[in-house]
């Protein structure tokens, strides 16, 4: 591709912006290798992108960026499909305070979110509240709210679909209402099976999101 100055104002690229681009891209298609090469004078340089572990290693990647210190050792990781729909998502908490929910439609960045982050939110507070009735620690209709779930998360979304529709012209935000019950479904039952079966991992994210829970009621009734 070249671009023609015609038509385009700024014809240089941007070296960063574009391995920004292709290392989600690397992530995003596990295993896929991508050398970007600058061969411009004085500005030479080389970056190859390969990654085994497909968006597992894009959560760890994103948390070695100084957003914490990980909560839990292991990337959770789940996986659906549902008529020729497939929705991946992987998590992980830090001991930080900030959101950091990445997510993608047919390796499209959906900066503005859409149904797949919508499913996602809704069944992530909903399975940690169900796991903290359980094991006893909510009782009388107590509970966190999905702001309190995911504070110090780090959460990766893919979904590829045949018949993506977006809501604007940018593709910024996925509309498919199909997308919402199939991510919804997914996150819900395999964070329930991971949080009965690492109580350890369980107990330190629910910690996490009552001591967030704690420090919003403390803010509200200070104001």
């Amino acid at each position: 591709f070249k671009p023609d100055p015609t038509i385009f104002e700024e014809t240089v690229f941007d070296y960063d912006m574009l391995l920004t681009r292709m290392r989600e891209q690397a992530f995003l298609n596990a295993g896929v290798r991508i050398i970007l090469t600058d061969r411009r004078e004085g500005m030479e340089r080389e970056e190859t992108l390969h990654y085994e572990g497909g968006i597992v290693s894009f959560v760890e990647y994103l948390n070695n960026e100084k957003r914490g210190t990980p909560v839990h050792n292991d990337v959770i990781y789940m996986k659906g499909e549902k008529n020729g729909a497939i929705a991946e998502v992987a998590l992980q908490y830090n001991d930080g305070y900030n959101e950091t929910i990445i997510s993608f439609a047919n390796n499209m960045a959906t900066i503005e979110g859409g149904t797949h982050e919508t499913g996602f939110k809704s069944a992530l507070t909903r399975a940690i509240n169900d796991y903290g009735k359980k094991i006893g620690v909510f009782k009388d209709g107590a509970g966190i709210s999905g702001e309190d779930s995911r504070e110090g998360l780090v959460a990766v979304i893919s979904v590829k679909l045949t018949d993506a529709q977006f809501e604007s012209q940018t593709k910024a935000k996925l509309g498919n209402s199909e997308i919402r019950p199939l991510v919804d479904g997914i996150v819900y039952t395999k964070l329930e099976e991971y949080l009965e079966e690492n109580p350890a991992t369980g107990k330190l994210i629910l910690e996490k999101a009552m001591a967030a829970n704690r420090a919003r009621e403390a803010a509200r009734k200070a104001r």
